[in-house]
């Protein structure tokens, strides 16, 4: 067996180790909160395996625990390679990880090693790769970062999406966090963990080229029930900002076909404009059930930006920091995108080169 040590992000892309795969052994819940990149679950102790391993530990002994979990690792670890593993030849090469890089990782790494693979084990298991994240999230945000702005509706993440597409230097945060950003913005799949979106984040800012301009959607502190890590948050906030200005009723046209997904779910419609109750009037809740209730989703549109998102974005905005380019647009088709897409790359390397040198 041989030890990998990661000593930078990079170390933990997929490929860079050397290793075919990389088997995260712990249990799927552990695995599903976060796991190393390009990761596959292969569980020698399941969920319920390991709480009752971990009960007989605390409340019995630990020699007794530790056989009884021996013997469901064995059990597993066969399961898996007369099931999942059976079509590799010697040549295949696993790198194998738990939490701490111990027993778990350590008793699997030596069955498969028995058989003659190459393995390698990850050194301090899981918590080696999260303290790489945490290092990344806690260090200073290398690239200047700006800050791209507009009121709901204005193709912003289309805009970002385009500008990634050109090869500009973007971090779509929302997609990362699996969340529009919005009461509306959940994905009927749900948001990841927080350190499963904290990994992903680090791995984006650790590629990151610090000689170019980092364009980021404005965001407040939270994307749906995730929090951005401190150091990039407050990048954001003293960031140079620029902002797409578009009319209503091209706004509006936009969001209904953004949110199609949610403007076929009359339900789901319903059920989010009652999440905004504690914040409007009852009569404008009506309103706007009304509205969706006959179809009018592109006057629903209008009547949530005039009477709750704008005031909102107004608010924000009275707060912080003011525009440092405004990009106005009176349409947002495809052709719109493509040059605000192109507008917003010029205005933030201007920005970026006019940012006092650190």
């Amino acid at each position: 067996m041989t030890p990998v040590r990661l000593q930078r992000m990079a170390d933990a892309e997929p490929g860079a180790h050397g290793h075919d795969w990389v088997i995260d052994v712990r249990s799927p819940a552990e695995y599903a909160d976060d796991h190393l990149p390009g990761a596959i679950n292969l569980p020698v102790l399941d969920d319920a395996e390991r709480a009752r391993v971990g009960t007989v530990y605390k409340q019995q002994s630990p020699f007794l625990a530790r056989k009884i979990g021996a013997a469901l690792v064995a059990r597993n670890a066969a399961r898996h390679i007369e099931d999942t593993l059976a079509g590799f030849d010697g040549g295949w090469r696993p790198l194998v990880y738990c939490w701490r890089g111990g027993q778990r990782s350590g008793s699997f790494a030596t069955i498969l090693a028995q058989i003659g693979w190459r393995v390698g084990v990850l050194e301090g298991g899981y918590k080696s790769w999260r303290r790489l994240v945490t290092e990344t999230l806690e260090a200073p945000v290398a690239p200047p970062v700006v800050v791209l702005d507009g009121n709901t509706g204005t193709a912003k993440t289309a805009v970002l999406a385009r500008l990634a597409e050109e090869g500009a230097q973007v971090i779509d945060l929302e997609a990362l966090a699996r969340h529009r950003g919005s009461v509306f913005g959940e994905h009927a799949d749900g948001q990841p963990s927080q350190r499963l979106f904290e990994g992903r984040l680090a791995r984006a800012l650790a590629a990151a080229d610090p000689a170019r301009p980092l364009i980021l959607e404005a965001e407040s502190a939270r994307i749906g029930a995730l929090r951005l890590p401190g150091r990039l948050w407050r990048a954001m906030v003293e960031a140079p900002r620029i902002e797409i200005a578009a009319p209503v009723p091209a706004r509006a046209r936009w969001l209904v076909a953004a949110y199609a997904d949610i403007v076929a779910d009359p339900a789901r419609l319903l059920a989010t404009l009652e999440r905004l109750r504690a914040l409007h009037p009852a009569e404008r809740i009506a309103g706007w059930g009304a509205l969706a209730a006959a179809g009018r989703y592109a006057d629903l549109a209008e009547a949530l930006m005039v009477e709750h998102y704008d005031p909102g974005y107004a608010r924000a905005r009275a707060r912080g920091r003011a525009a440092d380019r405004v990009i106005a647009t009176d349409a947002l088709g495809p052709a719109d995108i493509d040059r605000l897409a192109g507008q917003v790359q010029a205005a933030a390397e201007a920005l970026a080169a006019a940012r006092p040198s650190a």
